[in-house]
Parts: structure tokens; sequence; C-alpha cells
């Protein structure tokens, strides 16, 4: 189970870097000089300056990240089957498909069925340069699929389920089919505080700043840009 933890890791981390070679236009454009001349790309000063003001990337950052969208994105947004297609490709060994929906709509935060360059900035913002806390809030975010403010066993469930869906074969041995209940026992175990059968922002933070191993996966892209 731990080689496929690692090779899934892995295949997370070449997925997050596509991702920023998708936005910076890299796929295409490799050379300084192509580099320099998309940082001259010139945008409406109010919307750079809003995003800049929001996110955590400078100006010159934001000007690359958008020409590069833009080379790959044309319409300014990316739709749910776009990234769906993108991400299996990375776990070809597995059904990647229902994890990157619950992934779609952590990064359509208006939930309007598409991803813009808004959404991307603020979200790549978090998990590259967020602090322990930003990053805590969006994981949350992400395993609370109704958007209610507690994750639910059932929510834990569906999310465990695509995760093993995801990994596929890669497992060895085999996992049970209840393996996925009792990974969302054990996360409820320790998370539940108050045993009232969900988990609040506040537990889920607590419980994950007092474990090692998540607090060095926090760590994961902190060296991508």
């Amino acid at each position: 189970m731990s080689g496929c933890r690692k090779r899934c890791k892995r295949e997370f981390l070449k997925f997050a870097q596509y991702l920023l070679r998708l936005l910076t236009g890299s796929l295409h454009t490799d050379s300084v000089e192509d580099e320099l001349e998309m940082a001259t790309v010139r945008h409406r000063p109010e919307a750079l300056e809003l995003l800049e003001a929001q996110s955590k990337f400078t100006k010159k950052e934001l000007q690359i990240l958008y020409r590069g969208f833009k080379n790959e994105c044309p319409s300014g947004v990316v739709n749910e089957e776009t990234f769906k297609e993108i991400y299996s490709q990375f776990f070809p060994q597995g059904d990647s498909t229902t994890y990157a929906h619950f992934l779609f709509n952590a990064f359509d935060t208006d939930h309007n069925g598409a991803v813009s360059f808004e959404d991307f900035i603020r979200g790549l913002s978090i998990l590259l340069r967020g602090t322990v806390q930003e990053k805590l809030n969006w994981a949350f975010n992400l395993y609370d699929i109704n958007k209610d403010g507690y994750i639910t066993k059932e929510e834990m469930l569906d999310i465990m389920k695509a995760i093993y869906d995801m990994m596929g074969k890669c497992t060895y041995p085999v996992l049970k089919e209840d393996a996925p209940r009792q990974h969302v026992e054990t996360f409820f175990q320790k998370m539940d505080k108050n045993k009232d059968g969900v988990v609040t922002i506040d537990e889920f933070i607590e419980s994950c700043q007092k474990d090692e191993n998540i607090m060095r996966s926090m760590q994961l892209f902190e060296n991508v840009i």
C-alpha cells in the first residue's frame, strides 16, 4: 500500500506540474525569449491589480500565467470534461473521473460549471504558496461535497471510493472491498472529537495539525514554482 501511495503522490505532483506548465504556456514555449515576450502582455490594470491583491503571485507572474492560460484555453475557461480528460492522463491505471469531479468543484468556487483564470489563480495561490491554515481550509472544502460546513461519513466515503478507483490496480496486495469504509471509520475516530457524526472545520484543522504525515504533505507543492 505504501508503494502505491508513493506512486500516486508522484503522479499527483506531476499533474500539478502539468497544470503549472499549462498555465505558464511552457507546453509550447520553452525559450527565455518567449517567456520574456509573455511577460509583456498587457492586461486591464483593474483586473490584474485585483488578482495580485487576492493571490500571492507577482504582477509579472500573473502576466505570464495569463498568457499561457489563454494559449491553452482561448475561451477563458476550462469545463469539467476537459479537466477530467487532463486529469485522467496522469492516472491511467484507474478511473479518476469521480475524483476529478470533486477536484474540479473545489476549483470552481462560484459553482458555475467552469473554472476561469481567476479560479485557477486563487486555487494555485493557496496550493503553492498558502499557509498551512489556508491549505487545510482548501482541503476541507474539497471533502465537504455539499458545502454545508461539515464533513459527513457519506461524503468522506464518496471521496475515499473515488481515490481507490483512481488508484486502480496499483495496490498490492489487492485492497478489500470494504477498505474505503474502514478508512472513513479511522478518519472519524481521529477527527470527530465530540462524536456527533460530522467533522467541523475546527476539528479537521486541529487533527491535521497534530498529524506529522499530513503536515509533510502540505509541503508537496511549495517548490513547484
